[in-house]
């Protein structure tokens, strides 16, 4: 299937090219992340520790997040992606025959800077090939693709876990996934350069190849290399960045990063309490894929109630859900039911959740400087990643020094005081047509 405009958009390419490498490796992340803390338990490791192991691949990428634009500008973005694959692989080869929590933790840590340079690569060759009329529908699609398969990649774990009766089995679903990005990559013509494989394109190829996708609007040299100009300038500077918008980051990126918590805290949290309640391996897997249908079938519906009711719209309703269900599996620590209230409130969080789909990326958008965004949203992003990254590391610490039903408690807590940033803030930076 290919465009018959007269500016010979290669859809099919890049569909092929993009979208099937991204939710291939969005599957294999799906799989393994709410296994994490139950493979780690499996190995020995307390509550705490699992929590610990898990936090690593947040950890991982946001750590990964720093040198990744450098990455990908100076070896490009498909070979980039590849290489991510190839490292990704790696890590989760180690994962698979971890004797004990420590090795499992290295495996998880390269896991996540993989993860970091795949995720900007791919920001850049979507960037790249897409012609610049269709590119908000391109990354809106790129992000339901994300949640796809974070919604197909639980089933997946659980099938294979089911089927080998080992936990560290569910690491060879992304194994297999991060391969077949990496092969699709290398035997698809690239759609903005016409080349394959590994071979990195020249600044005229580039500049031929794409003068007609970006409808003539601009010197084709230029606009060829949009992607990778577009993440070395969010990666160049990124604390003098900080440090020039270091109002807005504080005040109003102290609520992007409680989101990112909230968020990064509900995947550790729920596969703890399946293991705290008893529940095995396959069964968790399988409620926490059903979870994520429920996130899934809302990122489109998060997009228009923020275009129709403004932001706060959905970030407030997302940061109070996600805190009462936090409150609620706190409270239900002490019930006989506990199974029952552990897969009501998953199925509740995902939902508030899926209510907030997009909100950081939009914010992001909606704050960023018109002359040169990038690297005010590398900034932003690295707020929000940042409050990711902690908020596995607090679960785990909380849960060291009580109990995980504290550790959801605080997490409740943090959930508010987010919602009250945002309440507070966001009328104050955004107009009030954006609130």
């Amino acid at each position: 299937m290919t465009s018959t405009t007269n500016d010979a958009f290669d859809l099919r390419g890049v569909l092929l090219s993009g979208f099937l490498p991204a939710a291939l490796f969005a599957i294999g992340e799906g799989a393994i992340i709410p296994i994490i803390p139950i493979a780690a338990d499996s190995l020995g490791a307390s509550l705490a520790i699992a929590g610990f192991v898990a936090s690593l691949i947040l950890v991982g990428e946001l750590i990964g997040d720093v040198p990744s634009g450098v990455v990908v500008a100076r070896i490009g973005e498909r070979n980039a992606m590849i290489g991510a694959a190839v490292v990704s692989v790696v890590g989760l080869l180690v994962c698979t025959v971890a004797p004990n929590p420590l090795v499992l933790a290295l495996g998880v840590f390269l896991v996540g800077l993989s993860t970091a340079v795949f995720a900007l690569a791919r920001h850049a060759y979507m960037t790249t090939a897409i012609p610049l009329r269709i590119r908000a529908r391109a990354l809106s699609s790129l992000g339901g693709v994300f949640r796809f398969g974070y919604f197909v990649g639980p089933f997946l774990a659980a099938g294979v876990i089911h089927l080998t009766g080992t936990t560290q089995s569910a690491f060879w679903v992304h194994v297999v996934c991060c391969l077949g990005a990496a092969v699709v990559l290398l035997v698809i013509r690239d759609p903005a350069t016409g080349v394959r494989g590994l071979q990195r394109p020249t600044r005229a190829s580039r500049a031929t190849a794409t003068a007609t996708a970006a409808d003539h609007a601009t010197d084709p040299a230029t606009t060829a290399l949009e992607g990778e100009q577009f993440v070395k300038e969010e990666s160049q500077g990124l604390f003098q960045t900080i440090r020039a918008h270091h109002r807005v980051l504080v005040r109003l990126g102290s609520g992007a990063a409680l989101i990112g918590a909230m968020r990064a805290g509900r995947q550790v949290i729920l596969p703890l309490w399946a293991v705290s309640v008893g529940l095995d391996d396959s069964t968790a897997a399988l409620v926490i894929g059903i979870a994520g249908a429920v996130d899934f079938a809302l990122f489109y519906t998060s997009g228009q109630i923020m275009d129709r009711w403004g932001r706060l719209a959905s970030a407030l309703p997302c940061m109070l859900g996600l805190s009462i269900c936090y409150f609620l599996l706190a409270w239900s620590d002490h019930l006989d039911a506990r199974v029952g209230w552990f897969i009501a409130v998953a199925m509740a969080m995902s939902l508030a959740n899926g209510v907030g789909s997009g909100i950081l990326m939009t914010l992001g958008a909606d704050l960023a400087p018109a002359d040169r965004p990038a690297p005010f949203l590398g900034a932003w992003r690295f707020t929000g990643d940042l409050g990711s990254a902690a908020a596995p590391l607090v679960i785990s610490g909380v849960t060291a020094l009580a109990t995980i039903a504290v550790a959801s408690g605080v997490m409740g807590v943090l959930g508010l005081v987010g919602a009250g940033i945002l309440l507070r803030y966001v009328p104050r930076y955004l107009p009030r047509t954006l609130r």
